[in-house]
């Protein structure tokens, strides 16, 4: 099978004769789907898992077609003008190869996407650059993209020292407002104060070279091999986590770290 013949099955299941719960189906329907194929694809990735990858990419090129089928059958752009629409791009913003731009390094190439991208969406400031960042994008790396945005425009502290004030300032009114004991939606309440620790958090992890959704996932997988000791000691004691003191988990969290 080719790209016309996954096409074609795809008319043939939204068809009238064809499945009836692929007919039904809008993009809101399957949006969902469209994030979950993609982390499972990244997870094949990050494995290495090479049959994995093959199959969990082509999971994610079947959204991709579900979705550029439906608004065919609306008459609005047909699959043939997503492809087309990508291909121009690739060309557009590669103008050191397609064109009379020169980049002899990937940075260089970088930055000329960058501009070709600026001049492709119409941006006329840096802050509509930073408002084009996805909103349903994962919070953390939204923030991450919006701070990059922003030091190309030139706002940025000269050291990392400044982020580190600023994370002991926020650290600080986050403590207060903790000890307030208001309204967690409240203005300076608590969540409005763990997002701006939040933030200036991915603005240290962008000076310092560290993608923010990667640092965490790292923490996450620290906590559960830790957690896991901490289970395991436990259990050698004929207890369970809930039973121990504190000062006996912190014991047995400090020992396995």
């Amino acid at each position: 099978y080719g790209w016309e013949d996954l096409l074609t099955i795809m008319h043939l299941l939204r068809a009238p004769e064809g499945c009836p719960w692929d007919r039904e189906q809008t993009h809101q329907s399957i949006r969902r789907n469209f994030l979950e194929e993609t982390y499972e694809a990244l997870d094949a990735i990050d494995r290495n898992d090479l049959p994995g990858m093959k199959e969990e990419l082509g999971d994610v090129l079947l959204q991709v077609v579900f979705h550029a089928v439906m608004e065919e059958e609306q008459e609005h752009f047909t699959p043939d003008d997503v492809v087309d629409g990508v291909a121009q791009k690739l060309v557009f913003r590669h103008a050191h190869v397609f064109g009379t731009a020169e980049a002899t390094d990937s940075a260089q190439a970088l930055e000329g996407w960058e501009a070709q991208k600026k001049q492709e969406k119409g941006y006329t400031s840096p802050a509509d650059a930073v408002e084009a960042v996805p909103h349903t994008l994962p919070a953390l790396w939204r923030a991450e993209k919006i701070v990059s945005r922003s030091v190309k425009a030139g706002f940025n502290w000269d050291s990392i020292a400044g982020a580190l004030d600023k994370l002991d300032e926020e650290s600080a009114e986050l403590r207060q407002a903790v000890d307030a004991g208001g309204a967690v939606d409240s203005p300076h309440g608590v969540r409005e104060e763990i997002g701006d620790a939040l933030f200036i958090l991915c603005k240290i992890a962008q000076m310092s070279g560290v993608d923010p959704e990667d640092a965490l996932n790292a923490a996450c997988e620290k906590f559960i091999r830790r957690y896991g000791a901490v289970e395991q000691g436990a259990a050698s004691r004929g207890v369970s986590v809930s039973d121990l003191t504190l000062e006996e988990m912190t014991g047995l969290w400090n020992a396995a770290k």
